[in-house]
């Protein structure tokens, strides 16, 4: 059984950083595309990030040059770096493991980002 753990969230200031992490058990982890999605209150479920298995990145255009999305097949985990953040930034933020056949979300991690 598949276990995906998102940590790292919190309250932070308007400028300020965080890392968020997702980690994955039960899964031959580096075969998996991750993705990191956020969901803002009162909106729908966007891609903030994505990392393939085979390393190869994209980000939504709001996340381009603040955040910065990694892999460590080693420990098993994804790491979103975000930068510079901004209070519209503020929602829960959840990773998403996806291969051909199957997609697994783990239960989100909340950021805040005050003014």
């Amino acid at each position: 059984q598949v276990h995906v753990v998102e940590s790292g969230g919190g309250l932070v200031q308007f400028g300020g950083s965080l890392t968020l992490s997702c980690a994955a058990s039960g899964a031959r982890f580096s075969i998996y595309g991750v993705g990191w999605y956020r969901q803002r209150p009162g909106k729908q479920r966007e891609l903030v990030a994505g990392i393939s298995s085979g390393g190869n990145i994209n980000y939504a255009d709001s996340a381009k040059g603040r955040f910065t999305i990694s892999r460590d097949n080693g420990k098993n985990t994804v790491y979103l770096q975000m930068n510079r953040l901004k209070p519209e930034d503020t929602a829960v933020y959840y990773c998403s493991l996806a291969a051909v056949l199957n997609t697994y979300w783990g239960q989100g991690t909340q950021v805040t980002v005050s003014s």
